[in-house]
């Protein structure tokens, strides 16, 4: 939980976009100190550019969220410009679909990496920073949220890498949660799990690694992402707003933030089956004509 953010810091993955660049924004409007993060330069520059023009105090850093050394090197910096952080926002991800067993090593370490070890490193850098500052100061009040996604409590199909990352993440989000609570009452933990918005993240092959990019995707993971690409853009609820929700749970001390809660009918039907031990439920039963048309477009293959 946070009350007060005038001159906290927050540390955002992700920060060149989306949702991470949105908190920034609201951030910047509360007068914290900004630590940027992203691994393309281009919407890095015009991020810091943007929030230092509303006179916030930043330190933008080109990192691999998936890289231990660089992640260690961004965190010495943050401790050295403004001391341990507030708010530390876990969001830098990407994504990438097709059939589970046509994603080659390069996919799932590229995927795996970003979505999975960058929180990690998020978690296991800034956690032991923060509560240093808790047990220093008994008015510090910290937060941590790290981004999931629907997908991390679905599993719906022709995703699996994707699937699989993001249910990693809640896991670890809500053990991080319990853990904190056996040791301090000044920080608390969130997942995010937004269902379609338009992020970007429908083209994250745009930064995939070198030796990556030149390998001609499959038909099945052309049609995952057109899905995606359609699904994202026609999302009636915006980055903004999700980065407002964000926001509010940081005051509330609210752990699971949504960005369509009636997706969670999905989810209701999925913990169902699992309690009740029958087979997993068609993922599409809200929506026929979606799990229809992915039939269609595969078997066509």
């Amino acid at each position: 939980m946070i009350t007060d953010f005038q001159g906290k810091t927050a540390v955002l993955t992700g920060a060149g976009s989306g949702f991470g660049l949105e908190c920034a924004r609201i951030g910047a409007g509360l007068g914290m100190n900004l630590v940027l993060v992203d691994v393309q330069q281009d919407a890095l520059d015009k991020a810091q550019a943007e929030l230092e023009a509303t006179g916030a105090a930043v330190l933008a850093r080109k990192v691999d969220v998936a890289d231990a050394a660089q992640m260690e090197a961004l965190a010495q910096a943050v401790k050295a410009r403004f001391g341990a952080p507030h708010f530390v926002f876990n969001n830098a991800g990407v994504g990438s679909g097709g059939l589970i067993w046509e994603n080659s090593v390069r996919d799932w370490e590229w995927v795996l990496g970003v979505n999975v070890w960058g929180v990690i490193h998020g978690v296991r850098l800034f956690t032991p920073m923060m509560l240093e500052a808790a047990a220093a100061d008994p008015a510090y009040q910290g937060h941590i949220v790290n981004t999931a996604s629907m997908a991390g409590l679905l599993t719906p199909p022709n995703m699996g890498v994707y699937n699989v990352s993001k249910h990693a993440v809640v896991s670890l989000s809500e053990t991080l949660y319990q853990d904190l609570r056996l040791v301090t009452d000044q920080i608390g933990a969130s997942v995010l799990c937004p269902y379609f918005v338009a992020t970007g993240i429908s083209q994250s092959h745009r930064n995939k690694p070198g030796d990556l990019a030149g390998e001609k995707p499959t038909p099945s993971q052309l049609i995952g992402q057109a899905m995606t690409e359609k699904a994202t853009s026609a999302g009636k609820v915006t980055a903004a707003e999700v980065a407002q929700r964000v926001f509010q749970a940081l005051r509330d001390d609210q752990f699971y933030i949504y960005s369509h809660p009636k997706a969670l009918g999905n989810a209701q039907s999925r913990f169902d089956a699992i309690v009740a031990g029958t087979n997993p439920p068609d993922p599409f039963a809200e929506r026929p004509e979606v799990g229809v048309g992915l039939r269609q477009a595969l078997r066509a293959g």
